[in-house]
């Protein structure tokens, strides 16, 4: 290992992120060892490929297939290649050689981060992860150091740019589903298996992460609700509309007391509305927004681009330069907490406003015969709009028409169960949609 004069650099990967963290800690040497009082120093780019084609043009005698041996001569291990593994062994070799480790890879600790915090805390390393959630965005810094004396109440998060963008493109513009994500797949914004992002698989990896740290206990990804945005349609988006929201897919998570009492936390990822004049509703393209609820800070909201190489390794660096500081000063660094040792409670402990669009049949006594469904499952309504009359598809005789139904705060369990008995009623030509409101 070096001394305090200077710290090894090992950087796993040179894709598009690890490309430009080796760039700039080769370009910015001297002014980085300025800020961090100790130089810092890349000794080394583990790779697949030594020989294969890179967007940075980089020094060959730093590329090396060698990953192990790299390892074990440094003192911060930046991990940039993605995955489960061999990214969590090399993370876990790194700690077990006395190493710090600065990592992006938001799928590994969502699945896997109980288990390398704890070993980095049985030696004294540290894991810094802040290129994770929002990439340039900081956040977990934030979450960890700037509010570790308040008490976050809620966090609600938009931290997928191709949704966000896709989402945009529908309310602005007009595009439908299909449109939106071919535009966004031509720009870059989408891989041509769209699926983690549409599906919410990685927002829902970010809220396992969020929640974990905010409310200072363990949340595994398997306990993050997780829905896409696959069924929202160019209908919903323009009903959302003409009602003074916008549709955005949010990470949420949230403190919460179940029916028994017991308080716990709420990690979910969905489409839900969002009021025009919400701080959140402004978040337009590919960029991500993180909105704090503190109860001493207030609203906090943390904005920018949410995905980017140079953007990424904007994050990477600072990790890499805030270790660089604490090896100079000495001492214990800030660790991980889950004193609070919360459970993670499901979808249907949460609590929120709906807004409920059905085809009903156009009679008398079909709206007071809705509101009971509602109201026997502890569902209230607050607003009802009706639309015009239309014929029934092959029934003359029958017309229908469109209902949205806006309710009070309910229960996520108790409003699932109202919309099923909804579904079952014979008033009930179909149930276009349910979204909940949130940020309201």
């Amino acid at each position: 290992m070096s001394d305090t004069r200077s710290l090894r650099v090992a950087l796993l990967g040179a894709g598009t992120v690890g490309g430009h963290v080796a760039r700039l800690l080769l370009e910015h040497h001297d002014e980085l060892a300025a800020r961090a009082g100790v130089s810092i120093d890349l000794v080394g780019i583990a790779v697949r490929d030594v020989n294969a084609k890179r967007a940075v043009d980089l020094p060959a005698e730093l590329f090396t297939t060698d990953a192990e041996t790299l390892i074990q001569g440094a003192d911060i291990v930046v991990e940039l290649i993605g995955g489960i593994e061999p990214a969590k062994s090399y993370i876990l070799a790194a700690i077990g050689s006395g190493a710090d480790v600065v990592t992006g890879n938001k799928a590994l600790l969502a699945e896997h981060g109980a288990e390398i915090f704890a070993a980095a805390a049985r030696v004294g390393a540290e894991v810094y992860y802040e290129a994770a959630v929002a990439a340039a965005i900081p956040i977990i810094r934030p979450l960890r150091d700037s509010l570790a004396g308040d008490h976050v109440e809620r966090i609600l998060a938009i931290v997928n740019g191709s949704t966000n963008y896709i989402l945009d493109r529908m309310d602005r513009f007009g595009d439908s589903m299909e449109d939106a994500q071919r535009v966004a797949l031509e720009l870059g914004y989408l891989e041509a298996d769209p699926t983690l992002d549409v599906e919410g698989y990685d927002a829902a990896q970010k809220a396992a992460i969020l929640a974990g740290l905010a409310f200072h206990t363990s949340v595994p990804a398997a306990g993050v609700h997780r829905e896409g945005i696959s069924s929202i349609t160019l209908e919903d988006v323009e009903s959302a509309r003409e009602a003074g929201y916008v549709i955005k897919l949010l990470a949420i998570a949230e403190r919460v007391v179940d029916d028994a009492g017991l308080e716990g936390v709420s990690a979910r990822v969905h489409p839900a509305l969002v009021r025009r004049d919400h701080p959140l509703a402004s978040v337009h393209g590919g960029n991500n927004a993180v909105f704090v609820e503190a109860e001493a800070a207030g609203p906090l909201m943390f904005y920018g681009a949410g995905a980017g190489g140079v953007q990424t390794a904007s994050a990477v660096l600072g990790d890499v330069v805030s270790i660089a500081r604490r090896h100079l000063a000495g001492g214990v660094g800030v660790g991980e907490s889950v004193a609070a040792d919360l459970p993670v409670h499901p979808i249907g402990a949460a609590e929120t406003r709906y807004r409920i669009s059905l085809e009903v049949d156009d009679r008398p006594g079909v709206l007071a015969e809705l509101a009971g469904i509602l109201a026997s499952r502890g569902v209230s309504v607050e607003t009802l709009q009706q639309s015009a009359s239309t014929p029934a598809d092959g029934e003359a005789d029958r017309a229908t028409a469109t209902l949205v139904i806006g309710t009070h705060t309910a229960r996520d369990a108790a409003l699932a169960a109202a919309v099923d008995a909804l579904s079952a009623s014979d008033a009930v030509e179909s149930v276009r949609s349910v979204l909940r409101i949130e940020g309201a």
